[in-house]
């Protein structure tokens, strides 16, 4: 061991026991959870279902897991409470959630144009590839921004607010 190793070791922990870390797990999770629903719901509609093309699937798959997406955000991992502010919550979540989705729905497009001379199963693996990578790229711009800006705390006025009668 080095002279520093109970130094990292000790700010680990004292990371690991912070609302931080999680907050950080919670997103993670939540992550999880809605690509499982986003890929699941793509891979249904256009894999076995071939409802529509690859690209209005994947619409279809973003739309129905943004308001799950939300309320897991909102509630789990930034444990706001009660009535959502619809201009400083709900407007920009939506606006974030769908040019997300834009994003992927292109990418999708293109990779379903790209792999066309392949089987319909193949296709949808790189359809899948396709949105995973997408959504992969733009989580950790997803987490700042929802972090800093959407569900920001407001610790001065939080704690104006608990310490008034």
């Amino acid at each position: 061991m080095t002279p520093t190793t109970p130094s990292v070791i000790s700010r680990i922990n004292t990371y690991r026991a912070g609302p931080e870390f999680t907050k950080h797990f919670r997103y993670v999770m939540q992550s999880v959870i809605s690509t499982l629903l986003t890929l699941g719901l793509l891979g249904l509609f256009y894999g076995v279902l071939k409802l529509a093309s690859a690209t209005l699937c994947n619409v279809y798959a973003t739309i129905l897991t943004i308001i799950p997406s939300y309320y897991l955000n909102r509630l789990w991992v930034w444990g706001k409470s009660g009535k959502s502010h619809f201009m400083k919550e709900v407007v920009p979540f939506w606006v974030i959630a769908i040019g997300s989705g834009i994003i992927s729905t292109v990418i999708v497009h293109l990779a379903d144009h790209a792999s066309n001379h392949l089987s319909h199963g193949m296709r949808t693996l790189v359809v899948e590839a396709a949105n995973f990578g997408t959504y992969g790229v733009l989580w950790i711009a997803k987490f700042i921004l929802f972090n800093k800006v959407l569900f920001k705390h407001d610790h001065h006025h939080h704690a104006s607010a608990v310490a008034a009668p």
